[in-house]
This record gives structure tokens, C-alpha cells and sequence, in this order.
């Protein structure tokens, strides 16, 4: 895929940014053309080789049909992570690197249903705050509205996923238990 100038485009585990310019640059006797990326977030500037744009993972931004399919899987139940940190570190660092927003907010429910039964680590803390950026502002970014007008719904979102994923065991348990008093 190639972007053009202006486009807003999403950097993996760094968010949206703007393609400013693309540029030829002599690295040896090879010369290359490079993405100029100015990150939304920090307004840092990257360079990313047009040739490997794909395998970085640099990506556009969801569609706003998207928005609403990414807030509803906030909303879903999800499968419980690893109980091992060190497994469970390794898995959400991968879904990370993908730059995948929906494989992001896997992450950041997983996270924040965790944060409610316990303390999470500084790493596992980090990567909750960076997820819940990664979606917010590209939530933003799409719907157009800011990312305090995001923020709330993407709670409420996570609330829900919570209060599902707490009630599928007792709903099993449940279940299982009427079949056994027949």
C-alpha cells in the first residue's frame, strides 16, 4: 500500500501520524525512498523506507464504518489471558507490534479487566496506558471528535466487556450446576 503527502496513516505501538513528505535519501551507493511521519502524539519525526512500509506495519487508519465494530468488540467478552505474567507479557507485546487497532484493544481489555483484580506490573501498566492511547486517539482520529468525547464511551465499552467476562463463569457454573441436580 502507498500513502500520499497529507495522508493520516497509524504507526504501530506509536499511533496516528501524517505523512509530511516522501523523500529520497542516499544510504551507500543505494538510494531509497523514506516516509516522513510526523507522530500526532509526540510530534516526533520518522523515517520509514517505502519498500518496507508493510512489514513495519504502517498502516491507514480504521474507516468510520470501523468505529462502531471497534467499539462494540471493546464491549464483547474476551477469552482470559495467561495466568503466568511473563506468557501473558509475551502475547500482549506481540498483539502490540502488530499495529492492528482491534489486536490493541483485545490488549487493553484484557488489561483493564486484570487492573480491577490486582495490581498490574510497571511493564503491564504501561502497556495499558499505551493501548488505551492507540485506540482513543484513533477513535478520534476517524470519528473526528476529541479524545475526550471518545474516552468515556471507550469506558463504558471496557465497563461492559468486564461485567460479561465476570458473568460467564457464574452463568457456567450455573448451568452446570442444574444439570447435575436433574
Amino acid at each position: 500500500m502507498s500513502f500520499k503527502v497529507g495522508q493520516k496513516v497509524v504507526y504501530p505501538n506509536h499511533g496516528i501520524g501524517t505523512i509530511e513528505q516522501i523523500e529520497d535519501k542516499q544510504i551507500g551507493v543505494i538510494s531509497l525512498s523514506f516516509y516522513t511521519l510526523r507522530l500526532a502524539a509526540t510530534n516526533s519525526v520518522v523515517l520509514v523506507p517505502v519498500t518496507n512500509a508493510t512489514e513495519v506495519g504502517l498502516r491507514a487508519p480504521i474507516s468510520s464504518a470501523e468505529c462502531e465494530l471497534l467499539l462494540r468488540n471493546l464491549s464483547d467478552d474476551f477469552t482470559s489471558p495467561a495466568q503466568d505474567w511473563k506468557d501473558r507479557f509475551k502475547e500482549f507485546s506481540e498483539k502490540m507490534r502488530t499495529g492492528d487497532i482491534f489486536e490493541v484493544a483485545d490488549v487493553l481489555k484484557n488489561l483493564t479487566y486484570l487492573s480491577h483484580s490486582k495490581p498490574l506490573s510497571f511493564r503491564e501498566q504501561r502497556m495499558l496506558e499505551r493501548a488505551r492511547y492507540l485506540v482513543i486517539s484513533e477513535l478520534a482520529a476517524v470519528c473526528r471528535q476529541s479524545e475526550c468525547k471518545i474516552e468515556p464511551r471507550v469506558e463504558q465499552a471496557l465497563a461492559r466487556a468486564c461485567v460479561k467476562h465476570e458473568r460467564r463463569p457464574a452463568s457456567a457454573r450455573a448451568a452446570a450446576g442444574a444439570v447435575a441436580g436433574h
